[in-house]
Order: C-alpha cells, then structure tokens, then sequence
C-alpha cells in the first residue's frame, strides 16, 4: 500500500511511495507526530538521479524488516533536496561540521523539534568497509533516545547554537564601517595565481580525483582573459575544454555531459546527466568559441544544446532536472553507465567487423575495458589519427541508433527554476552565435513556462513544477538569480524588452526579500519557512550560488536600466568576493566573473535600427559576439520623435538613427564613445 509519497509531486518522493518504510514530507504534521509518539525523526535527503541514493533504497527502505525498525521507532521524513535546497543546506552543514564530509543521501536523526543530534551519508544493510549497518545505527539512535535523552538534547541543542553562531566573517564589511568593497584587479589577478597553482597541466582541469566540469571557473578565466589579455587563463580553458570534451565526462555519440569524472583523466564518468551542468558547459564552450573560433566549441556546444532540446525538454516546454546514471543492462538488472558502454564484441555486433575495429580504435574501446566488465566509455584518446569523416560519422550514427534500442535511464521531469534560467541563457546565447533560431525558440518557450507557471502576481517564484503545475515550495535565491540572468541573456538576443521587465520584477525581489541590512544575502527570503537557522552560502558549488547569480544579475540589469540601487547593491554583496576570491578561487568563480564585469564596466551597446535592415542585424551579431566581460546588448527600432524614452528597454532611450541608418550606440562607466554604423569599428571598440 503506497505512503504518504504516493500524493507528492517530486519524482524522487515518488520513487519512495511504495517502500514499506511509513514515509512524511517534510511537514509540520511529521514533527507534531514525532512529538505526540515520543520519538525521533530520521531525516532522509536524496534526489531522484544519485546513483548512492537508489542503492540505500533498495537495500534498506525496501527491506521489510528495516522498515518495522523505522516505523516502530522513528517519524521517517523524506526530503529532495532539489526541491528543497534550504532543508538540504542547513543540515548538510551539521553533517560536515560534524563529520568533516557530506553528501547524498544525507542521514541525519532529529529531535521533534528538528534539532539535528546524530549524522551520517550512505550506511549499507550490513556492516563493511568499516562502516556501521544501517540496522545497528537504528539501534543505537534508539537506545540513545530511551536511555540517555537528556545527553541526546544537550548534543542537539550544542550544535544548533553553534549553527545559529555562525557568521560569514568573511570581511564583507568594508575598514572602519566603510562599506564593502568588490574585488579589485589585484584581487583577481591574485585569484588567477591561486588557480594556476592548481591547475592540473597535464590532464586539464584543477585538483585530482573525483574531477568535476569546473565551469564557473572557466567562464571567469575567459572573462579574465577578455579583460587583461592573460594567455595563460585562456590556455587553462582551453587545455580543460579540450579534456573534458575527448574524455568519458562527454557523450561521444549523443551529447551532453556527465555529472564528473571519478578519476583525473576523465575517462570514468558517474553517469547521471544533470540540466545544470550541460547549461552550464554548453555556455562555456559557446563562449570559448567567441573567443577563439574552436571548432571543437563549436561542435561540443551545439552538440550538448541539441542533447538538451532533445533529451530534457518537456512537453511544456520547460527542462527536466536530471537522466539518471542506472538503467537497465538488457538483463532486468540496474547498473551504472549500462546505457552508454560498450564491449569489443557488442560494437561487432552492430558495426561489423572491420567498423568495429575503427571504432575501436577511435573511442578507445578495449578487451579488457575502462569501465567494469570488460566494457568501455567511449572517448577520443588520439587527437593524432586521419580517419575518414565519412565513415566515422556512418559509425557514430548507427552505434547511436543502436544505443537508443537499449532501457533508456529514468529522466527526473520536475523542473526547477533556477535550472532553467541557465538552460534559458545557454541555449539563447548559442543560438544566436550559431544561427540556430530554433535554440532561441527554446531558450524563448521555458522562459514562458517559467512566466506561466512558476512566478505570481507578486514576482514570487516557485521552486518547481511537474506536468506544468507548480509545486508548493518557494523559491530560493539562485532560483531569482539565475532566472533573472536567463532572461537578461535572453532579451539580449531577441531584443524583446519583456524579459528585462520580469527581470526587474525578480531582482526587486531579491532586494526586499533576500537582502539583510548590511547588503549580505540569505538564500531564503524573509517570510519563508524558518529552520533551525536561516541559509545563507556565498559559495559556489555545482552553480552558481543564489548570492553570487544575483550579484550577476543585478549588475547587468543595472546596466540595462541605469539603476543606482542594483548596481550598488550588487557591489556591496560582491564584497565577499573580494574576501574569498583569491583565498578559494573554485568555490566562487562566478562571484569571479561578476567582479571581472564590474572591473571592465560593465559596457553597455544600444543598437537602433529597423527590425528588418540587415545592417541592423550585422550591428547587433557583432555586439553579441564581444567578449567583453558582462556585456550589456538591447536592439530595437528607434524611438518616436514625440516621445524618446517610450523604449522597452531604458538603455535604448534618446538613440535616433544615425542619418536614418542603423546605429550601435557603446558606453562604459558612465561615458560613451561616438555612434558607428560601422561593424568593424564596433568590434573594435569593444576589444
């Protein structure tokens, strides 16, 4: 008989609705239980594509006897942390405070007051690898809770006060109550030398095993780049881009990144496919493509937006959170990776004999393999070898069909906010570089869904949706951020000055809701539901943090706008840039490459001309094109005499025609340059 899952709208939740384990939400009705039973509640964070997650299920959550423990014992509350990121937050810093790691699933046992007192990860049914079984840690938590309670809620009550004590003493507050200053140029260059330094010269990327696409690291070396002309913050891009996109972490055949690399070469992917991350990387490899004219860019980053079109996209239009790294391997059985590997002899089997051994060759397939059982991820471990393009392509596209007859892995549909306002820009952004109108039309129809579905009437985002009907939970501050930027990027392409409009709408938001008194931010807003402490993480992880995308977002908007109060506010909140940037560089690139964008400006272009006129289209491709770090784009038709701020968007106010020929208009911190009609000289003032 199904549980109280059975009547929620998460896809993970779901997939526990039929467990025997007597599952709540996350509710007050879950704690006034515990209370009224006199019991402890055991807190299980998942989501619906962690490979770790599904194994502590099947093992545990489905097993008969474990769950009698649980509901005799316990109020068992399940939690996607992907709806959930504030729960998952709050408590994932008890669990790293007090075990000096973290990760998914996340078991934590509270007290009914949702006081957090004993912690862990994954525990298996049994116990191995010198970790306890999940039975004997019931039974502990049980016999701690009859037998020393007191002991238990000086324990809980020690580490809430400690969290609660907890400030960011980061130095956002500028000397002597000054206020906080972003990051200087200095302080990025220090930023550059701190990455240098882990900068792993032979493979790409930084740091060792488990290896993750450090994107918002690169995209602040592009933008370093831009600014300062460093070759060596471009050639750590390129080398990484390079690697990723030859390694296993990429989707030879179909597109699309992996969630990281177990190993350092980057060869070995966990497989689940996450929206964010392929955003994220799609931009990437669109803006190095500008930067440098890669062909490789080029292909990888149309390559992981079709991925996206094609395997993430709703039928409302929106992107579906994650593809799951299990599926079926044909034999009833899930295992990790079984939809994307091959062995020798299942590449005979659909190429035949002499393809196979070209494709062999080509996507390091070997008899012994490079995954588990003799099977192999495909890469492109020899950039030295002259093949036929023709038949490589013959052979990627009949191993493709191949794979797509293959148990396709279990997609996550919910879609989540502020995921999609990274989908938005990618897809907005690439289309355009590449003449791809139906990317944009993509880009343009999740953003209507997020209009629709997930904003009221009073600019308050909801989390997330599934089959087009939003869910109950608020939204949090990455969600206003990066939706924010998506539009942003968004109308920057299309010229459509709407989108600023409902950016602006957010980032007020954000401003009245999310910002505290000194102009740090939290990651809830101020009447949301209150936890054991209030989140708040400047820190990057897999993206952008909600404090470093809003920072990005209100810098731009302020530059489409002219407002003081967002431009201001995002210099205060990029103060603790300035403290950690060149500190823990990986953990806040992108509040990185937001100061990279204040440090060069922002500039600003307005091109005016006719919607039609082809030399209005050439202005605005080449404004587009800049890589001038957080440059601002608005295109429209000139405004009427009568009336010369009646524009969409205010930075198009006041600019006629130049002679009635379209026009770029290109100012920066506060000052701008003369009118051109003229392409190439727009180019180059943009350098």
């Amino acid at each position: 008989m199904p549980n109280r899952l059975a009547h929620e709208t998460s896809p993970y939740l779901l997939q526990h609705a039929d467990n025997p384990v007597d599952w709540w939400p996350w509710s007050a009705e879950a704690f006034a239980e515990a209370r009224r039973r006199n019991v402890p509640v055991l807190l299980s964070v998942g989501y619906s594509s962690c490979h770790w997650c599904h194994v502590m299920a099947h093992e545990s959550f489905e097993d008969d006897a474990t769950a009698a423990l649980l509901n005799e014992h316990f109020v068992s509350v399940k939690v996607d942390r992907e709806e959930r990121p504030d729960i998952d937050a709050v408590y994932m810093e008890a669990v790293q405070a007090a075990t000096g790691q973290g990760g998914w699933p996340m078991t934590v046992f509270l007290t009914p007051e949702a006081e957090p007192f004993y912690f862990g990860t994954y525990f298996p049914p049994a116990p191995r690898h010198g970790m306890p079984g999940f039975q004997q840690v019931l039974e502990g938590v049980r016999a701690a809770w009859r037998d020393r309670r007191e002991e238990v809620g000086q324990v809980a009550g020690r580490i809430v006060r400690e969290l609660s004590e907890r400030t960011l003493a980061l130095g956002v507050a500028g000397e002597k109550g000054a206020p906080p200053q972003p990051p200087s140029a200095e302080d990025a260059h220090a930023a550059l030398l701190a990455l240098t330094r882990d900068f792993d010269a032979v493979r790409g990327g930084f740091g060792g095993a488990p290896k993750f696409p450090p994107s918002m690291t690169l995209e602040f070396l592009l933008r370093h780049h831009a600014r300062t002309g460093s070759e060596g913050a471009l050639e750590m891009v390129q080398a990484t881009c390079e690697a990723m996109a030859r390694g296993g972490i990429y989707d030879q055949l179909g597109g699309g990144f992996a969630r990281y690399s177990v190993d350092a070469e980057w060869v070995v992917p966990h497989f689940e496919k996450m929206l964010y991350d392929n955003a994220l990387l799609c931009r990437v490899y669109a803006h190095l493509w500008r930067a440098t004219g890669s062909e490789l860019a080029r292909r990888v980053a149309l390559e992981t937006a079709d991925f996206l079109v094609r395997e993430m996209c709703t039928d409302q239009g929106g992107f579906a959170s994650a593809l799951d790294a299990d599926s079926d391997d044909g034999t009833g059985r899930h295992a990790e990776g079984a939809y994307y590997v091959w062995t020798p002899q299942q590449l005979r089997d659909v190429l035949g004999e002499e393809d196979a051994l070209l494709a062999a060759a080509h996507f390091g397939v070997t008899e012994e393999g490079t995954f588990e059982e003799g099977a192999s991820v495909l890469q492109l471990p020899d950039s030295e070898q002259l093949l036929d393009a023709g038949k490589l392509d013959s052979v990627r596209r009949r191993l493709l069909a191949a794979r797509e007859q293959r148990p396709r892995p279990g997609r996550d549909d919910k879609v989540v906010a502020a995921w999609n306002g990274l989908a938005i820009a990618a897809l907005a952004e690439t289309g355009a570089y590449f003449d791809r109108p139906d990317l944009v039309q993509a880009a343009t129809d999740a953003a209507d869904l997020l209009v629709r579905t997930h904003m009221d009437w009073h600019a308050r985002l909801f989390r997330t949706s599934l089959d087009g009907t939003a869910g109950a939970h608020a939204g949090v501050l990455e969600d206003y951020g990066d939706v924010a930027e998506g539009f942003l990027a968004l109308s920057a392409v299309t010229g459509e000055g709407v989108w600023v409009d409902f950016a602006g709408l957010l980032l007020d938001t954000v401003l009245t809701r999310f910002t505290g008194a000194d102009g740090t931010l939290f990651d809830t807003a101020d009447d949301a539901e209150a936890l054991i402490r209030r989140p708040q993480d400047p820190m990057d992880n897999a993206t952008p943090s909600g404090w470093t995308a809003a920072c990005g977002a209100l810098l731009t908007y302020a530059a489409y706008t002219g407002s003081t109060t967002h431009r201001e506010a995002a210099e205060r909140a990029l103060g603790v840039v300035r403290a950690l940037g060149p500190r823990a560089p990986r953990f806040i690139s992108w509040g990185l490459a937001v100061a990279e964008a204040l440090l060069d400006g922002p500039r600003e272009v307005a091109v005016v001309g006719l919607p039609d006129d082809p030399a209005t289209a050439a202005l605005h491709r080449t404004a587009l094109l800049a890589t001038a770090p957080g440059l601002a784009v608005a295109v429209g038709g000139p405004p009427p005499a009568s009336e010369p701020a009646a524009v969409e968007v205010p930075l198009l106010a006041h600019r006629p025609l130049a002679d009635g020929r379209a026009v770029a208009y290109v100012c920066r911190g506060f000052t701008c340059d003369a009118p051109t009609t003229d392409p190439e000289a727009l180019a180059e003032s943009l350098r």
